[in-house]
């Protein structure tokens, strides 16, 4: 049943009180729901409903076109935020994903630097990204996905023999295909 007064249809932007609900908080929450499209939508209402863009603004609607695959959008969009606040953390993060994803490690990881450095170093997702894009400048061949794979296997063989997993142990001889393929039938 509906409360006294309900209304059954989607809400439409607005608070009970009648005042709108801010579009940058509507597109933090739809990006958190994972809809980067809808998403960039309330970002853009949220530009055309302020009187001028801020940092923070530019860094969302960098970050959904970067969740889209827009990466000269995202870089653009990054960019612009960071000329407004020279300290904007996720701004620094996020470009460097985008440097990442468009095979420019060595700029990355300056700008990974950056925004760890900007943190102080609190951020878990900052501090991984800094080291990938360490390792991908130091290695320009690794992968990250390879290297998983090494610890796993290095932690198993550092087991004693009766606590190895045999079905572990049987993978970590097969080729890396077949192991896809076995893992994917499970």
């Amino acid at each position: 049943r509906l409360p006294s007064g309900g209304n059954p249809y989607a809400p439409t932007g607005a608070t009970r009180s009648g005042e709108a609900i801010d579009g940058l908080i509507v597109g933090h929450r739809l990006m958190a729901a994972g809809e980067p499209e809808l998403a960039l939508k309330a970002y853009y209402r949220a530009a055309a409903e302020r009187e001028g863009v801020t940092a923070d603004l530019l860094s969302a609607l960098g970050s959904a076109n970067l969740a889209l695959g827009r990466l000269g959008q995202a870089e653009q969009m990054l960019r612009r935020a960071l000329e407004l606040d020279q300290k904007f953390v996720p701004a620094w993060n996020n470009l460097g994903v985008v440097l990442m994803e468009k095979g420019q490690p060595g700029e990355a990881s300056r700008v990974f630097q950056t925004a760890f450095a900007l943190d102080s170093g609190q951020s878990d997702a900052i501090r991984e990204n800094l080291r990938l894009a360490l390792a991908k400048l130091e290695n320009p061949d690794y992968d990250a996905e390879e290297e998983e794979q090494d610890i796993e296997h290095q932690i198993e063989d550092d087991l004693p023999a009766r606590q190895k997993d045999p079905v572990k142990e049987i993978a970590a001889h097969m080729p890396v295909a077949q192991q896809r393929i076995g893992a994917a039938a499970h």
